[in-house]
């Protein structure tokens, strides 16, 4: 016999925003239509659209060719050596498909803890081609997805009760979701709105004196760059006033860095790595702030969500932790094959004069175009309709327009024993199936109301046409 009082309270303690109350009240909704379409006529919609999540290929985003090819062929290695394969396969997508195998063996057999070697090699050389600095393979660890080697990470990293993370707000939920199953402490600091959701380095320190005084020993800071769930891309200045401050408050700098080529401003806002502005910076810097920095398949032009695969690399980490780190990896013995194969194709695509490499520059040209018209698309709907401002997406793949409300809104969703915004989304979701996720959820200036929303869905008109009618009614009811 088990009941909720036997479990983890830690377990119990954490949230998760993004799969929440409002998701799952989308899936009952998809079930309904599924199970009786009549049902649009009482729902007064037909579909749900889901923008409540980073999900690209659930909402129609198409797998990079090359990619899929070369997951066929490790996945049934008997077909290389077919016939037809000549004729279905580009000579590239067998060569390489022929070279994993060499390296790998069998897919259903254990890799090497830390991930197969020649990957770890691959991404080593396009960390390196990216940031003009050189990378270990011995210090890049594949894992499934990133969200597991932030896990992994914090896991290792906090051994008390009084140990903290310093985590932006608005943040990603699995932050909070994590130091809940560790039992540590969110040190809380908040980006500027008005000043395209950067950090006010000066007012970090703020911050850190006052975890101190409340007896947190701040181990780490959480930095997410291009932003989930705000859409910002850190400039170079603020960059490296966030290493200089956590080297001086000897702070590891945790990096996010999977949107990484979701990237919608270049000419302004160019991603730059964390590793690339700390092995920039003086001697003392480059060689000793601690800094992880974590990558993933699941977004950019992959999207390959489901296949998990991802890696973190470490720099400027002690050899005796890093002994830890792998200690912790064997234990889980390994990561994905199929998530490994997926980041060795990310991180080494087909190249100039290469048979598949003009169908994969076309295939991640018409996804980024499409990403970067959809999310100018919503942000001007957001724009023109009263109680809305947006700011536009330099990154990622979401927006966070903020809510101004009725006093009558705020009345109506104090009775529903919910945030003004919360109740906003659910009202939203019930009366034309688009689900978002409120900015209560990831946290907010107090006194401030947002939302945010994938620019994923292809159907964007229907997701414009359907919101502004709604928004239209709601401030009427309210006013």
């Amino acid at each position: 016999m088990i009941t909720i009082s036997d479990l983890n309270p830690a377990i119990l303690k954490a949230q998760y925003a993004v799969r929440g109350r409002i998701a799952l009240k989308a899936e009952q909704l998809r079930t309904t239509l599924q199970k009786n379409p009549e049902a649009k006529h009482e729902l007064g919609f037909d579909s749900i659209i889901n923008c409540n999540i980073g999900n690209p290929q659930q909402l129609g985003q198409k797998p990079i060719t090359f990619s899929r090819q070369v997951a066929c062929l490790t996945e049934y290695p008997d077909l290389i050596d077919q016939p037809e394969a000549q004729k279905l396969f580009p000579k590239d997508v067998i060569q390489r498909a022929k070279s994993l195998l060499q390296s790998i063996g069998s897919l259903g057999a254990y890799s090497h803890s830390m991930g197969v070697p020649l990957i770890r090699q691959h991404i080593a050389e396009f960390m390196e081609k990216r940031d003009g600095f050189p990378a270990d393979p011995e210090t890049i660890y594949l894992t499934a997805g990133a969200s597991a080697g932030v896990s992994n990470i914090l896991q290792l990293m906090l051994s008390s009760v009084s140990d903290g993370v310093m985590i932006p707000i608005p943040q990603y939920p699995l932050y909070t979701a994590a130091l809940a199953l560790n039992e540590a402490r969110a040190v809380e600091y908040y980006l500027s709105e008005a000043d395209d959701w950067a950090p006010d380095p000066a007012g970090l320190l703020g911050v850190l004196e006052k975890a101190k005084k409340e007896g947190t020993r701040v181990k780490a800071m959480v930095v997410i760059s291009p932003g989930n769930p705000v859409g910002n891309c850190l400039s170079r200045g603020t960059m490296e006033a966030i290493v200089r401050f956590c080297f001086r408050h000897q702070i590891v700098l945790l990096a996010d860095e999977v949107y990484q080529t979701n990237i919608f401003q270049p000419a302004t806002r160019p991603f730059i790595s964390f590793k690339a502005v700390v092995r920039s910076m003086t001697p003392e810097i480059a060689s000793g702030q601690a800094l992880i920095s974590f990558h993933s398949i699941s977004k950019g032009q992959t999207g390959e969500c489901g296949r998990r695969g991802g890696y973190f690399e470490l720099v400027n980490i002690p050899q005796e932790v890093q002994e830890q780190v792998y200690k912790l990896a064997s234990i889980q013995l390994c990561p994905p094959l199929a998530g490994q194969i997926g980041v060795d194709l990310q991180v080494k695509p087909p190249q100039p004069g290469e048979e598949s490499y003009e169908l994969y520059r076309d295939e991640v040209a018409h996804i980024q175009d499409a990403l970067l018209d959809r999310s100018q698309l919503l942000a001007q709907s957001f724009n023109q309709l009263d109680g809305l401002s947006c700011r536009q997406a330099q990154g990622a793949m979401y927006l966070f327009p903020k809510l101004d409300l009725p006093p009558k809104a705020h009345d109506a969703a104090k009775q529903a024993g919910l945030p003004v915004d919360e109740f906003y989304c659910m009202e939203l979701l019930t009366k034309t199936g688009i689900c978002i996720i409120p900015g209560s959820g990831f946290g907010q200036e107090p006194g401030t109301f947002h939302f945010r929303t994938t620019f994923l869905a292809p159907q964007v008109d229907d997701y414009v046409k359907r919101f502004t009618a709604f928004h239209t009614q709601f401030l009427q009811t309210y006013a």
